[in-house]
């Protein structure tokens, strides 16, 4: 059975805390997060991509959960976990990972499951950048989804490991 958390940080050994503005789209914790070039946050566009490993925290001071969004143009509070930490990540629709599955960034501040181009048969070119590595087995093909309604659609949140 899984176990639902209350938050993004589910082991932290390294405290590296941000604040920045959202940009025009609103933001929901446990979101890979990327920089844009005015200072702002938006979540990762890239599918991919490389990425400074950012999150999305809740908003705990203001008595905030990980299913409350932020409103385009406040403040976002980030995490910038360090390799071992553990996060409460959101894995996107349509994905099949297993436990030591390597993740990577959807293009929409979701993760999927990486998949590396082979370019010949001794090669492995990894163009993704690897966010982290799945904890959890999580089954978000269209044939297997529960009819529950979820806040996030079928995108659902996942145990990972940063690397």
């Amino acid at each position: 059975m899984a176990v639902n958390w209350n938050t993004i940080k589910l082991k932290n050994y390294s405290d590296v805390n941000l604040e920045y503005v959202a940009t025009a789209v609103a933001i929901t914790p446990g979101m890979l997060l990327e920089l844009t070039s005015s200072g702002t946050v938006q979540a990762h566009s890239t599918i991919g991509g490389n990425n400074l490993q950012m999150f999305a925290c809740e908003d705990s001071l203001q008595g905030r959960s990980i299913a409350t969004n932020y409103a385009v143009s406040s403040r976002v509070f980030c995490w910038v976990p360090t390799r071992g930490d553990e996060v409460y990540a959101i894995l996107a629709n349509d994905q099949d990972v297993s436990i030591g599955d390597f993740l990577e960034s959807a293009g929409n501040g979701f993760l999927r499951k990486h998949d590396p181009d082979v370019e010949s048969s001794t090669h492995t070119i990894q163009t993704g950048q690897i966010v982290g590595v799945a904890l959890e087995a999580m089954d978000l093909l269209e044939s297997s989804l529960e009819s529950s309604a979820s806040p996030l659609g079928h995108n659902k949140r996942i145990r990972i490991r940063v690397t």
